[in-house]
């Protein structure tokens, strides 16, 4: 099997797939690509047995064929070599391949193509389609919010709703809460999944810059995405998802309005000084005014600043994880946010002001215990 390629174009395909690849010691061939050739055209396949994907490309060939050829060599060679045409013959007896390229020759071995794990198709779909942008928006503001605990699978991933009126994500790791709404995509029928963060990740590094559609089918358990050249299918994660319509309060009468950035700023100079296992600081609101501290007491090192906001409610004192509130603030797009409490045990509300009319965006954060500083 023979064919010729430019160095860049078949770098920036592995490139785009190369996440899906496992480092799985106990399935060598996991760390390889498939090479598939049919009709002059070339099919690149990575897979980690959980999530795969799959680009396509046109290629010089006269013959078709398959087969793995290891991930981590042929991407360091590619990247050192300038855009060129490149050539491959692979010995379909002992899958031994022969690079050329310019005046160089590598070799390296292959293996059976035939070994590689088949990748998986969704069998008797349900489809949506999406935007790239609602899609790419979706993963922004929720991924971040997905909890690392693998005793608690459900929340490692984002829980998607569909329905016939809107498409929610949701991702919590019981510290903060992120529900994504979408009000101009809506589902065939009432359906939930949840996706696993790997494959959001991958997804997220794919989504192309221009706004092409995303066909997305899914069935009980696999989901497959495919836009461009781009198709990645990934096994969904069979839990149960946690009630979260359950923990958002729903009477919040202390309502404060302000300036996104501001509050970042302070926050994020605040913390410096917050005792590093708890990032604590401390909201003090009071009239139109904010007051943020906080203290580590062994070292002796504590900050204030005082922001102007608006704030209707009681005069309120609450401690909340700095580092929580930061990612949160980073994640939203508007100008003004709005943050919604009813008492200093019970979670804070952080919702955008002004967003497009399409999204509706609430991150919800738990407080934590105040120390007895004055």
């Amino acid at each position: 099997m023979r064919f010729i390629v430019s160095t860049l174009t078949l770098l920036k395909q592995l490139q785009s797939v190369s996440g899906a690849l496992s480092s799985s010691t106990v399935l060598p061939i996991l760390e390889n690509f498939l090479f598939e050739i049919k009709d002059g055209n070339l099919t690149i396949s990575a897979t980690d047995l959980q999530t795969s994907m799959t680009t396509s490309l046109a290629v010089e060939a006269k013959e078709n064929g398959r087969i793995a050829i290891p991930s981590r060599i042929l991407l360091d060679t590619l990247k050192s070599l300038p855009e060129q045409p490149i050539s491959f013959s692979v010995d379909d007896k002992t899958f031994a391949i022969e690079i050329s390229a310019g005046d160089g020759k590598y070799k390296l071995s292959g293996e059976n193509g035939d070994d590689f794990p088949k990748i998986p198709v969704v069998e008797n779909p349900s489809s949506v389609n999406l935007p790239a942008s609602v899609l790419g928006e979706a993963i922004n503001k929720t991924l971040f919010a997905v909890s690392n605990d693998e005793l608690r699978p459900a929340m490692t991933g984002v829980f998607c709703q569909l329905s016939t009126q809107n498409l929610t994500f949701v991702a919590t790791d019981a510290h903060k809460l992120v529900r994504y709404r979408r009000n101009d995509a809506q589902g065939a029928t009432n359906t939930s999944f949840i996706l696993p963060k790997k494959a959001l990740n991958l997804l997220k590094s794919a989504l192309p810059a221009e706004d092409v559609t995303v066909s997305v089918e899914y069935n009980n358990t696999s989901a497959f995405f495919k836009f461009g050249n781009i198709n990645l299918v990934c096994r969904l994660i069979d839990e149960r998802y946690p009630d979260y319509e359950a923990v958002i309060p729903q009477n919040n009468p202390n309502r404060m309005l302000i300036d996104r950035l501001s509050f970042l700023g302070t926050l994020q100079r605040v913390a410096i000084y917050a005792n590093k296992t708890t990032h604590q600081v401390r909201l003090k609101l009071s009239g139109n005014e904010l007051n943020i501290s906080s203290e580590d007491i062994d070292f002796a090192n504590e900050a204030h600043e005082r922001l102007s906001c608006q704030y209707e409610g009681e005069d309120l004192e609450i401690g909340f994880n700095a580092r929580f509130l930061i990612e949160m603030l980073k994640n939203l797009g508007s100008e003004e946010v709005a943050l919604q409490m009813s008492t200093p045990n019970r979670a804070g509300l952080l919702l955008p002001q002004g967003s497009d009319e399409n999204e509706d965006v609430l991150m919800l954060v738990m407080p934590v215990m105040l120390n007895s500083y004055a």
